[in-house]
């Protein structure tokens, strides 16, 4: 039988390194895209906002509303989605998931 150290830098960066810094990596790039998607989405209320002023169109609360319930919907079901989707890199995914937050949180 083969002697592995588990503290060894090789395990170490196969089994916590890399699905740390892939982690990492999603949960930044998560973050810039769930900005953009702010921005823009703020920007199509601001259109909206204005094309109700002028008479456009007739833009209810009720209806903005229920299109921020199913944006927030969908943002949460890609969170939920891509955090699934990392803790299947390692046994207990806490280092997946920790890099993915770890990266979310630092854009």
């Amino acid at each position: 039988m083969e002697n592995q150290d588990i503290l060894s830098s090789t395990a170490l960066m196969g089994n916590v390194g890399e699905p740390f810094l892939l982690g990492f990596a999603v949960g930044y790039f998560a973050k810039k895209m769930l900005r953009f998607l702010l921005f823009l989405g703020g920007g199509i209320v601001v259109i909206l906002f204005a094309a109700d002023y002028y008479g456009v169109i007739h833009l209810s609360d009720s209806q903005l509303l229920h299109a921020t319930d199913v944006a927030a919907g969908a943002a949460k079901k890609s969170s939920d989605f891509l955090l699934e989707r990392l803790s299947q890199f390692t046994a207990k995914g806490m280092s997946a998931s920790g890099g993915f937050l770890l990266g979310f949180k630092m854009a």
